[in-house]
């Protein structure tokens, strides 16, 4: 059959179409995005505001008609950290169903930590073993640590590249005390959850997901998307290490003229690198590797596993 997964982020909303059943992999048949920065568009209340609610309901309804247009029997709409922590969540959701039809499931932290493990888990297999995987998103971190598909260890921290960028570094380039500032911030947070995933034993493999991880791994001189799904990515914490000052001292320009840096990206670019940085330092992880699937590829391997039950 063929499944769309609409996924409502703090930087876009994302129209995956797959061909799947259960037991295949799925196929991706459709790539529909609309960048739209939730995450950025929170007024001083922590609220959505009036322009952000109408722009997501426009661009719902645009994933819509990509979705009927190419021909999407079962569509699975879930929203994340942005909406998640709006504070005025449900008026959003409310609104979003009346005007598109759209009930937007949101995931919590853990759920979204979770199904990016599932799918890392069945990206790689069991041959890979402790599995630990970090996922910069927008609005949050996700770290995920176990031997099976459920993880052992699931945590999700307000450390997504595009909130800290809003609340942390307004300058362009940022500002050299403000930047040190979020790296403490950042390490503190990510310094808590240690314990609850080290208590677990070392990983025997470390993995990446993310657009901001790609990134960081592309400038590190990892393949190109174009050179396809199945080409091996690695980053190296020593080569992060020499581009995190390099990166605070450019411009959000500067940064798109990198290769492998979107436009849209680049100004939160920095903020992803700090928290990269100091998740792979405070883990006591050298090199990790990226995963191609995430967190919608983990939303469809769980909908394609209730079917088989059924």
């Amino acid at each position: 059959m063929r499944l769309g997964v609409l996924d409502v982020g703090s930087n876009t909303v994302h129209l995956l179409v797959v061909d799947a059943h259960p037991g295949a992999r799925p196929l991706p048949a459709h790539s529909h995005k609309a960048d739209l920065r939730l995450a950025q568009l929170l007024d001083g209340d922590g609220a959505i505001g009036a322009e952000g609610i109408d722009r997501l309901v426009a661009v719902v309804r645009e994933a819509l008609e990509a979705a009927e247009d190419k021909g999407v029997e079962d569509l699975l709409p879930f929203a994340t950290s942005a909406v998640r922590d709006a504070r005025n969540a449900d008026d959003v959701l409310a609104r979003v169903e009346a005007e598109t039809g759209v009930r937007l499931q949101v995931l919590s932290g853990a759920e979204e930590a979770r199904l990016t493990f599932l799918a890392v888990r069945r990206w790689f297999g069991w041959s890979a073993g402790k599995l630990l995987v970090l996922d910069i998103g927008g609005g949050s971190l996700e770290v995920a640590y176990g031997l099976d598909e459920e993880p052992d260890a699931a945590v999700s921290l307000p450390l997504g590249a595009g909130r800290l960028t809003a609340g942390w570094l307004p300058g362009d380039p940022p500002d050299p005390d403000a930047v040190r500032a979020l790296r403490r911030h950042v390490r503190t947070e990510i310094a808590r959850t240690v314990g609850e995933f080290v208590r677990h034993g070392a990983p025997d493999h470390v993995v990446a997901t993310s657009k901001t991880f790609k990134q960081l791994a592309r400038l590190a001189g990892a393949a190109r998307d174009a050179d396809g799904l199945y080409v091996q990515r690695e980053l190296k914490r020593e080569s992060l290490e020499a581009w995190v000052p390099r990166l605070a001292a450019m411009s959000a320009d500067q940064r798109a003229e990198l290769p492998g840096v979107s436009e849209s990206r680049s100004g939160q670019l920095l903020a992803g690198a700090l928290v990269a940085e100091g998740a792979m330092d405070l883990f006591g992880v050298e090199s990790l590797e990226i995963c191609p699937w995430a967190l919608r590829e983990g939303v469809i391997l769980r909908r394609l596993d209730h079917m088989g039950v059924g």
